[in-house]
């Protein structure tokens, strides 16, 4: 019967189906011919045209009945005026017999197809309005059109200035216009009436087409003349929208007192739908919130059979078309019409039935002829015949041109979004005006007069919402829905629309993504950075140049009230007259933000806006809400146990805690009387939530900035926008939750760094306590729903260490809390993670605090006394931090963070012992046991540390420095031992031996060799231990008595460790001393073997041994002498250098001690080794080398004698003596 709908052809939208209860036909069934996209050869020339049905309420196409000749069509068929399920709904639409378009026609059919508005349809209207147009140069009658640009579409509307100024007369509404009218176009203005010919002709018109679908030709007896006049005009006023023009909008103060808006309401709207929630793609239960039942019925549906895409060559219409179509046999799809015999066809109706047929699709044209209402024959015309049928030939080009130049003339200059221009053309004239009627309007006292104000907010709004809620919507068009969004709220009046109002702003609020860093766009124009205004304004300044000068300037003294004329409607079919600005030039660009705090910035003023709509829309008897009589009146006192402090602390997070508890059981408490799940509850949800993600971007910027002060502000204020949104949710989701615990993380983060910027103090406090204008607004919008104290605990700014950081170690314990409450730390382990290891940082640092403040005590305390209550205490708050730190890091298995606070641990454990050490008598000093306890549990936490980090590859610099502190303990250990031997409870070859080995112990931690900036440390390190067994073993040859074996053994140590203590000191530049005391050790080990020796020749080869140790400290004095020599305060030999003046690096009086002690070893020495060359030459015959021997001694002794003697030597030239004799003795003074 039917062709189905081209397979391409688009769905309708949902709320199509609801409309009045029409069904949509199945693609198999539908009644309209077939959508090919075809080109027409039409009048000799090529036009393309195409029609894709979008949506269709006809009932399925059925045949016409052909009426028998001489039939009398003043007479009405027996079904005439009734309902029928053929015909469907009876009326207008159907029988096609009003010509009269609707005022807001266009505006049902683009709430309907949202998608298409702004983007890819250029206009939208009724069939009836683009016919009037493209027939402008063929007639003389008057045009009157309402125009309103959306993006780059333009709505088309009939402006029906007799009705329209017949309501003014009534109701005093439009009167400036009328008399705008009245005062430029015609001044003699009145309502001309109908002829009744114009009423027999219709009457005629409806009774054919009521017989044609009947075909039974049954005839009535004609009714009476005024039956048959009232039938009609009755039907003309219920098609043509006689009371159709709404007074202008009047919109209830409050939106919520709509009835429909409680059970909208109550269904639960998550977040992400939040965009939609008030008019939304095309629902009708969502448009009851916009507009009341009155104002729902006048006009603002899609009453059209049909909506058509209709693309006329590289024009995209959507149009809406009542025509009836009828089809069946051989002419599957024709439509009928209806001609007096005595009148040819003229040029306007061949255009009229051409374009009809070329907007539906329809490929035939059947045509009845009549006289005086008898039915004389048929006619078959195929479409593309009518352009030159006789008295009606027209060109299909100069249409095609006519078109593309209207589209031109309107796009160029109806150019301002939200703006309600009015295309007129007086009745007879050529000239075509254009004008703004918005513009004109607001010269008057109410600017919101005009009727289609809110239509073209609600459409600017459902096209932004449209776009939003695309998720595959690309960036580049966020410009483009800011401009709809910036336009449409513009146009309303804020006490009459706050939910309009509220909901543009929160979009506009969300195309700022907080979450990101802006990406700009390094090729993009300087015209589009902070664009603020639409892209219609600069479009309107920036002139063309083509040929347009005939209506892009007028003659002031003719009509300078319009925005453009067109001087000769003749111009319009001159092909190709505009073309060159057919194309609208998009200017549309997104503010670009330079910074994270404009963008904020940007967000925090629209959600401002919104929360102002709705508060305003809660009517209150007053801005702070009644006392609850049930509920105590909270006094500004406070404990002093809750003032800072930790115990403080814990109270106040065991009341955030329960608070967070009862949030998962949806516990409400709003102040200012909100509704749950009204609009007004819903929409300031998503304006508080934003707001506080706005200020936790802004603190997180401020942070990075290190302005910890501004940090702190923003991070308050984040805060006390999430207490607010959890005061008014009933139910908390997890999303929420995790932002609760970002914003307490980063809370924590500047407490610590607060806490670490102790010197700048004034600064942050300063920027703590700034606060814009702007931040007030919104915190006084809070304060209407909640005290926001549910997180002053965390956000004081203190000025105690301690206190800030407790704040933030209980920051990153609510935060690890609200993880733990679901399943968030599982859905989000690197947040978990992150807030693991500030945890365990926080209390890395308490337990540095604690520990530092505990050896601050130890420092203060008289020697004798013993450990107060006060540093035990200390010891164990920071011995609990470090574990519970430790505990942290070693959950997420960061071994190297817990080797570094086992590292802390192990400090602490050596701060416990000394403060043990220095708990007795200093001169019955012994190394305690407590002291032994204490560091060996420094040793197990070092140890421990080691075996966390396993190998030295996982972090080499952690590995050295536990090394560095495992080689310190054990050697403060071996040294305390060594010092203070505890003799009263053990022996001392056990000393000895627990020394060793501590000493060893230490040399194997000691990575003297390992290349590091610690190097020379280790190697001094080394040295000194090597230099503390030789000494102990020294002093333990020189005490024993005995066993031979024994003595052999340590007398070997003792040389091998000096041996290696002088090695290592060599290596080091800036420790001569210890270089030239080990080497005087040496030579008093020496003389101490010499005692023990019985012949000559046995002391003489060990004095030989001993001078040639005394000639290698020739480099320890050569570096005293470099050092001395540039400190240019040289005291005499026989003076004591203050120890002001000393040198950091060297002791000037440990220099004259080693100094004297040299020269009376070496004059000793010398002395000794002539006394025994003389006797040995004397007993043996001479020898030529240990002469020369003899005397070079005793020619360096006698030097040595004299030098000595003389007491005003410096110590410069002391030293310098002894380098130039430790020469003369190298070079020939020692026996080998």
């Amino acid at each position: 019967m039917g062709d189905p709908k081209e397979a391409g052809a688009e769905a309708p939208p949902l709320g199509a189906a609801a409309r009045g209860g029409l069904t949509l036909l199945p693609q198999g069934e539908s009644e309209e011919p077939a959508a090919q996209g075809s080109a027409l050869l039409l009048g000799g020339g090529e036009v393309k045209s195409r029609a894709v049905v979008k949506y269709s309420s006809a009932p399925p196409r059925t045949a016409f009945a052909r009426l028998e000749e001489k039939t009398d069509l003043k007479l009405p068929p027996a079904n005439w005026l009734r309902e029928s399920a053929t015909l469907g709904p009876a009326g207008t639409t159907v029988l096609g017999s009003s010509r009269k378009s609707k005022p807001f026609s266009s505006f049902g059919m683009a709430y309907d197809f949202i998608d298409s508005v702004g983007n890819d349809v250029d206009v939208v209207s009724d069939s009836e309005n683009i016919k009037k147009l493209l027939k402008i140069p063929y007639s003389k009658s008057h045009v009157s059109m309402a125009v309103h640009r959306i993006g780059r579409t333009l709505l088309l509307d009939e402006l029906d200035i007799q009705e329209l100024f017949m309501r003014s007369s009534q109701t005093g509404d439009w009167t400036w216009l009328k008399e705008f009218y009245q005062r430029l176009i015609d001044q003699k203005w009145q309502r001309k009436k109908k002829s009744k010919e114009h009423w027999y002709q219709k009457a005629i018109l409806s009774k054919f087409l009521y017989y044609s679908i009947n075909g039974d030709g049954a005839a009535q007896p004609v009714p009476s003349a005024a039956e048959q006049q009232e039938s009609p005009s009755a039907d003309q006023t219920s098609g043509s929208g006689g009371a159709s023009w709404p007074a202008p909008f009047e919109m209830p103060s409050s939106v919520s007192e709509d009835p429909s808006a409680s059970s909208q309401g109550s269904e639960p709207l998550e977040p992400s739908c939040m965009v939609g929630h008030v008019a939304s793609a095309p629902k009708e239960q969502n448009l009851t919130t916009l507009f009341n039942d009155g104002e729902n019925s006048q006009g603002l549906k899609n009453d059209f059979v049909r909506n058509i895409l209709w693309t006329f060559e590289d024009i995209h219409m959507l149009v809406g078309s009542n025509m009836p179509i009828f089809g069946g046999g051989r002419y599957p799809a024709v439509s009928l019409r209806l001609r007096d015999n005595n009148k040819p066809i003229n040029v306007l109706t061949g255009i009229d039935y051409w374009l009809d047929n070329l907007i539906c699709n329809v490929p035939e044209l059947v045509m009845c002829f009549h006289v005086n209402g008898i039915v004389q024959k048929y006619e078959m015309i195929k479409t593309e015949e009518i352009p030159n049928l006789e008295n009606s030939n027209f060109s299909t080009k100069v249409i095609k041109d006519i078109a593309q130049n209207i589209l031109s003339f309107l796009k160029s200059n109806c150019t301002k979004e939200g703006h309600t221009y009015w295309l007129f053309k007086a009745s007879g004239s050529d000239v075509v005006k254009l004008y703004d009627l918005t513009t004109l309007c607001e010269e008057t006292e109410d600017k919101y007069q005009n009727p289609f104000t809110m239509p073209v907010a609600i459409l600017l709004y459902k096209v932004a919402c449209n776009m939003m809620m695309k998720k595959n919507q690309n960036k580049k068009h966020y410009g483009t829905i800011r401009t709809l969004l910036l336009n449409c709220v513009r146009l309303l009046d804020k006490s009459r629309h706050p939910q309009i109002i509220a909901s543009a702003n929160y979009m506009l609020s969300e195309l700022f993504q907080l979450d990101e860093p802006k990406k700009e766009d390094s090729s993009e124009s300087p015209l589009n950075e902070n664009s603020d205004e639409s892209y219609s304004e600069e479009e309107e300044e920036m002139p063309d140049s083509d040929e347009n000068g005939s209506y892009s300037s007028s003659d002031p003294s003719h009509d300078n009230k319009a925005v453009a004329i067109i001087k000769s409607v003749g111009e319009l079919s001159v092909p190709e007259k505009y073309k060159s600005i057919h194309q609208i030039r998009p200017s549309c660009a997104f503010p670009v933000c330079h910074d994270t705090e404009e963008r904020c910035r940007l967000v925090l003023s629209y959600v401002l806006e919104g929360l102002k709509s709705v508060d305003s829309s809660i009517k209150k008897e007053s801005d702070l809400p009644a006392a609850d009589p049930s509920t105590p009146i909270p006094l500004k006192y406070e404990d002093e146990s809750s003032r800072g402090g930790p115990e403080g602390l814990e109270k106040q997070m065991a009341l955030f805690l329960d608070k967070m508890g009862s949030l998962q059981k949806g516990n409400y408490s709003s102040q200012s009387g909100m509704i749950p799940g009204s609009w007004q509850h819903k929409m300031k949800l998503q304006l508080i939530l934003k707001s506080s993600k706005a200020y936790y971007v802004l603190s997180d910027a401020a942070m990075s900035l290190q302005k910890y002060g501004r940090a702190l502000r923003y991070i308050k204020l984040a805060l006390q926008s999430h207490d607010t949104y959890c005061c008014l949710c009933t139910n908390v989701l997890s999303e929420v939750l995790l932002f609760l615990s970002q914003y307490l993380t980063l809370c924590g983060d500047i407490q610590l760094m607060l806490a670490q910027n102790a010197s700048n103090r004034a600064a942050h406090l300063e920027e703590f306590h700034y606060q814009t204008k702007e931040d007030q607004e919104i915190l006084h919008s809070l304060h209407r729903e909640s005290s926001c104290q549910g997180f002053a605990w965390a956000t004081d700014l203190s000025t105690d260490l301690e206190s800030q950081l407790s704040v933030s170690c209980k920051c990153y314990e609510a935060a690890n809390e609200i993880l733990q409450f679901s399943d968030l730390k599982n859905q989000n382990p690197e947040h978990y993670v992150q807030v693991l290891k500030r945890m365990g940082n926080i209390r890395n640092e308490i337990g540095v605090f604690y520990m530092n403040q505990a050896a601050a005590l130890q420092s203060e305390r008289v020697v004798s006394k013993s450990v107060s209550a006060a540093e035990q205490q200390l010891w164990k708050k920071s011995f609990s931090c470090f574990e519970k730190g430790i505990h942290n890091f070693e959950s997420i298995g960061d071994a190297t963070n817990a080797a570094l606070l086992l590292c802390n641990t192990g400090r602490l454990m050596r701060i416990c012992a000394q403060a043990h050490c220095g708990a007795g008598d200093e001169f019955k000093r012994e190394f305690s046991p407590e002291e032994g306890l204490y560091y060996n549990k420094a040793v197990d936490y070092y140890l421990k540390a080691l075996r966390s980090l396993g190998t030295r590859d996982i972090h080499p610099a952690v590995w050295d420095s536990v090394h560095w502190e495992l080689s310190t303990t054990y050697f403060t250990m071996a040294t305390l031992q060594q010092d203070y031997a505890p003799l009263s409870r053990k022996a001392q070859e056990q000393i000895e031996k627990e020394v060793s080995e501590a000493m060893m112990k230490s040399l194997k931690y000691c990575d003297a060799d390992l290349p590091s900036a610690r190097q020379p440390l280790c190697q001094y390190r080394a040295a000194t231990i090597h230099h503390r067994l030789a000494s102990m073993y020294h002093s333990c040859l020189r005490n024993q008595v005995g066993d031979e074996h024994l003595r052999k053994q340590h007398r070997v140590l003792a040389d091998l460790h000096y041996s290696k203590a002088v090695k290592l000191f060599q290596l080091l530049k800036d420790a001569p001393c210890e270089l030239l005391r080990v080497q005087l050790e040496r030579v008093a080990f020496a003389e101490f073997q010499m005692a023990g020796q019985n012949s000559n020749v046995g002391k003489l080869k060990t004095l030989s041994g001993a001078l040639d140790i005394m000639v290698r400290t020739e480099h320890a004095f050569q570096l005293l002498r470099k050092e001395l020599v540039e400190d240019p305060e040289q005291p005499k030999s026989g003076e004591t250098a203050p120890a002001a003046d000393s040198s950091p690096s060297l002791n000037r009086e440990e220099v004259i001690k080693l100094l004297g002690i040299f020269e009376s070893r070496l004059s000793f020495l010398l002395l000794q080794s002539i006394k025994l060359l003389s006797s040995t030459k004397k007993k043996t015959s001479s020898n030529v080398e240990e002469d020369v021997v003899l005397k070079t001694n005793k020619h360096i002794y006698s030097q040595l004698l004299r030098a000595t003697a003389s007491k005003g030597a410096t110590l410069v030239e002391r030293v310098d003596v002894v380098i130039h004799l430790l020469e003369q003795l190298a070079r020939g003074g020692t026996v080998q």
